[in-house]
């Protein structure tokens, strides 16, 4: 496979028009995490599973529309602590190891042979941990903005992007006293997991709008207003700081090496030249060490699946997809 730094398109795919799911439960993967699962598009299609970002992201309806409904056997899920899944924002039991567990039991609880793998973000971090754990489980591999949950990429998005996004890391900050900057995961760790209300929520907001403001290559500043909001911010600040702080991946057993388990799926890489949240150094480490991928560099893209060229050649993959079959 080849890299490639693409040009902008002159006509930019579009998401596929919204669908609802024709099938939904819960799997319950221990006695705590209940998890939440639909299927979508073609029941009879090739299966394709959505591994969302984060940690503690979960999925929306949007999710869906990355993929062809009439050819593709489209499974969503939220993970352990996110979206749907309950309890929502729980720490316990929650690790990169049950995730992939997880992952796996839902596959044998839909009764899927083999299926595709399309993760960005957090989501590639699964994807690379689940198939190096289950390759002959995996048709392809579309994954964005990679992300391998090492020391470096954490201290990037605490310390990091303030040289890109300075007025966001400025609000980041500002609620931990000046004489703690250097503590800032530790502090807003305990704040997120605080029995006070009060901290609780104000670390989450302050967290959840400063991903956001430095996720999208243009202006993009989130408002959360309504409970619903306050309670996913928090699940999502939670479950980063927690996985920051307890999961980190050492060098010696960084998913680098493991590329050898997986170097005859096909796979494509996806990444924005701008991504501030997983900047393109990580990707390039991938695709050193896995040249056999197609690496696609979006040169007027930032983190966001939604950034238009970066949503157009995440179509694109899926659409190039279709010739692998099941």
């Amino acid at each position: 496979m080849t890299s490639r730094n693409v040009s902008r398109r002159s006509t930019l795919l579009e998401l596929f028009p919204p669908i609802s799911p024709y099938s939904t439960g819960f799997i319950e993967v221990n006695d705590i995490h209940s998890l939440y699962w639909e299927q979508c598009g073609n029941p009879d299609g090739v299966p394709i599973v959505f591994l969302h970002g984060g940690p503690g992201a979960g999925t929306t309806p949007m999710h869906r529309s990355f993929f062809d409904p009439d050819h593709y056997r489209i499974v969503i899920f939220d993970q352990r602590g996110a979206g749907r899944s309950s309890p929502l924002g729980c720490l316990e039991d929650n690790t990169l190891e049950n995730l992939v567990a997880d992952i796996e039991a839902l596959r044998n609880h839909l009764h899927i042979k083999r299926w595709h793998l399309f993760g960005g973000s957090w989501g590639s971090t699964l994807a690379l941990a689940y198939s190096q754990t289950y390759p002959d489980r995996c048709i392809s591999m579309i994954l964005r903005g990679i992300f391998l949950l090492e020391q470096p990429e954490i201290d990037w998005f605490l310390y990091g992007m303030k040289m890109i996004f300075p007025e966001a890391w400025e609000q980041f900050s500002a609620i931990i006293p000046k004489e703690s900057h250097k503590d800032l995961l530790q502090i807003y760790h305990q704040r997120l997991t605080s029995p006070d209300d009060k901290l609780r929520m104000g670390a989450a907001i302050g967290w959840s709008l400063y991903e956001g403001a430095c996720s999208s290559l243009f202006p993009n500043y989130e408002t959360i207003t309504t409970e619903e909001q306050k309670s996913h911010a928090l699940a999502l600040a939670r479950l980063e700081s927690h996985y920051f702080l307890n999961e980190v991946i050492a060098p010696e057993n960084s998913l680098l090496h493991g590329i050898d388990k997986i170097r005859h799926i096909p796979a494509t890489i996806i990444q924005g030249r701008y991504d501030v949240i997983c900047p393109i150094f990580t990707a390039h480490r991938l695709h050193a060490a896995w040249p056999e991928a197609d690496y696609i560099v979006v040169p007027d893209g930032g983190h966001s699946a939604l950034d238009p060229a970066i949503r157009s050649r995440l179509i694109e993959a899926t659409e190039n997809a279709r010739t692998l079959g099941g």
